[in-house]
C-alpha cells in the first residue's frame, strides 16, 4: 500500500494507495474554515441575462457571508455560469459587472477550451479566456477540463495543463470531473493530482463528484504528505464532509443553499458548536439531493434549472428561465418539485433562527 507520493506512478490507482483507506472521521477539524465559494448561477429572463435579478441573488449570499463571518468567493462563468453557452463578449461582460458592482470581492472565473475541435489538445483554446480573466483585479482563473485534455493519458495530460499554466498570471485551480456532470469526464488519478500540486501557478483543486469519494482522497493525501495545494469540494452530495474537515467548497449548492452552509460552517466550529448543526447538515442536503438529482441517463447537469427554481421560490430573481441555448432543461414542474424539496431546509432554518431563508410565495 503505497503512503509516500514519491512512490506514485502515472499508472496508480487510488485503491493501491493509503489515502482511499483514510476515514473521514481522522480528519475531522473544528478550527480550520475553508472558504465558501459559491458557483454564482447567471439567471435569465425573455432569453437574456438577466442583470438584476444577478445582482439582488449575489447581495443575497453576501449578507449571509457577512452574518456569519464566511469567507466567500464568487465563481463567475463556471457551469453554473453556463460557461459553454457563453460568447466572448457575454463572458466578458458578466465579470465586468460584477466587477463594477462589488469592487472588492474576490472571483474565480472559469475557463475552458474555446472552440475546441477534433482529437488533438491545444493548450491556445485556453487563452481567451485566461486573457480576459487576467485583465482584473483580485481574480482567480479555474481551469476546467475540456473532452480534449481529459483523454490525454496522465503524463500527457500533466504536461498539457504545464503548458496553459506558461500563460497562466493569476492564482489558478485545476478542476476535475466525474462522469455524472460531463459523460466524458475522469476524475485525477493520484499521481497526476500529486504533479498538479507540485506546480507553483496551482494553488488549489476542485473535484466534482457525486458518485466516489475523491474529496476524500484528495483531502487524505493533500494532509498527510503537507501539500501546499488546497482540495476543494464539489461534492454537491456530500457538502457536510468538507464543513467538518474546515476545507472549502467550491459548488453551485452554495447558491440555493447558501444561508444554511454558512450558518452550518459557524455553527461546526469549536468556539461556537451547535450540536443541532447535525439536523442542518441533513436538512439542506435533503434540498440539494433534489436540486441535484439525475436524470433518466445519469446526468445531474440540469441543476441549473433546479437552482433557479429554488432562487424564484425564495423571491431572488422573477423566472426559472435558463441560457436559452442550454439544454439542460427539467421535465414538468420544476416550481412544485422545488417548492416541496424546501419544506424541511425552511422548517429547520426558522427552528435555528436562520434568517434569509424563507418562500417569498404562498
Amino acid at each position: 500500500m503505497i503512503d509516500h507520493i514519491d512512490d506514485l506512478r502515472p499508472d496508480t490507482l487510488w485503491t493501491d494507495t493509503i489515502w482511499a483507506h483514510t476515514s473521514e472521521e481522522t480528519l475531522t477539524d473544528h478550527q480550520s474554515e475553508g472558504r465558501l465559494c459559491v458557483a454564482t448561477l447567471l439567471p435569465f429572463k425573455n432569453s437574456k441575462p438577466d442583470w438584476e435579478g444577478f445582482e439582488k441573488s449575489i447581495r443575497w449570499m453576501i449578507a449571509c457571508g457577512e452574518r456569519y463571518g464566511i469567507e466567500m468567493v464568487f465563481v463567475l462563468n463556471a457551469d453554473t455560469g453556463y460557461i459553454f453557452n457563453l460568447s466572448l463578449d457575454l463572458y466578458r461582460e458578466v465579470i465586468e459587472r460584477f466587477r463594477a458592482l462589488f469592487p472588492d470581492q474576490k472571483i474565480i472565473c472559469g475557463t475552458t477550451a474555446v472552440g475546441a475541435d477534433g482529437e488533438r489538445f491545444n493548450a491556445e483554446w485556453y487563452f481567451p479566456h485566461l486573457d480576459i480573466v487576467q485583465e482584473f483585479d483580485n481574480a482567480e482563473a479555474m481551469i476546467m477540463t475540456s473532452r480534449q485534455l481529459n483523454i490525454l493519458g496522465n503524463e500527457a495530460r500533466r504536461d498539457a495543463y504545464y503548458e496553459i499554466a506558461e500563460h497562466i498570471t493569476v492564482p489558478a485551480i485545476v478542476h476535475a470531473l466525474e462522469p455524472a456532470f460531463v459523460p466524458w469526464a475522469t476524475p485525477y488519478d493520484p499521481w497526476l493530482l500529486k504533479e498538479l500540486a507540485a506546480h507553483d501557478k496551482f494553488v488549489g483543486g476542485k473535484i466534482s463528484t457525486l458518485d466516489e469519494p475523491h474529496f476524500l482522497y484528495w483531502a487524505a493525501m493533500c494532509r498527510d504528505q503537507n501539500l501546499n495545494f488546497s482540495p476543494h469540494s464539489g461534492d454537491d452530495y456530500g457538502i457536510a464532509s468538507a464543513i467538518k474537515m474546515g476545507l472549502p467548497l467550491l459548488i453551485g449548492a452554495g447558491v440555493s443553499a447558501c444561508p444554511l452552509i454558512c450558518a452550518a460552517k459557524r455553527m461546526w466550529k469549536e468556539e461556537s458548536f451547535d450540536s443541532r448543526v447535525v439536523k442542518l447538515f441533513e436538512a439542506f442536503q435533503s434540498l440539494e439531493d433534489a436540486v441535484f438529482r439525475p436524470n433518466h441517463e445519469g446526468s445531474a447537469a440540469a441543476y441549473k434549472h433546479s437552482t433557479a427554481a429554488v432562487l424564484n421560490l425564495l423571491g431572488l430573481i422573477d423566472t426559472t428561465e435558463i441560457h436559452p441555448d442550454c439544454t439542460d432543461l427539467r421535465e414538468g414542474d420544476e416550481i412544485a418539485r422545488m417548492k416541496e424539496a424546501l419544506i424541511r431546509p425552511v422548517r429547520v432554518a426558522e427552528r435555528l433562527d436562520i434568517p434569509l431563508f424563507e418562500l417569498a410565495q404562498s
